[in-house]
């Protein structure tokens, strides 16, 4: 793998982590301001931070075999 391709993984995983925390904080929002009237919000909110997260994951787990390949 190019030393280029490796910076884009590494973009692309910064990027997803951005996105997590972000929706993370979406969640803590609606747990500590909007709770119990905003109930209905829950799901989807959480199922949006899991995505966000398990893309973080894939981004950063593609990112460490990568780097294990070019050592």
């Amino acid at each position: 793998m190019t030393p280029e391709e490796v910076k884009k993984l590494e973009k692309n995983v910064k990027k997803n982590k951005r996105i997590a925390s972000e929706k993370a904080m979406e969640l803590h929002d609606l747990v500590e301001d909007r709770l119990p009237a905003a109930y209905q919000e829950i799901m989807g909110i959480a199922q949006e931070t899991f995505d966000a997260c398990k893309a973080w994951d894939d981004a950063n787990q593609a990112l460490k075999a990568a780097q294990t390949e070019t050592a």
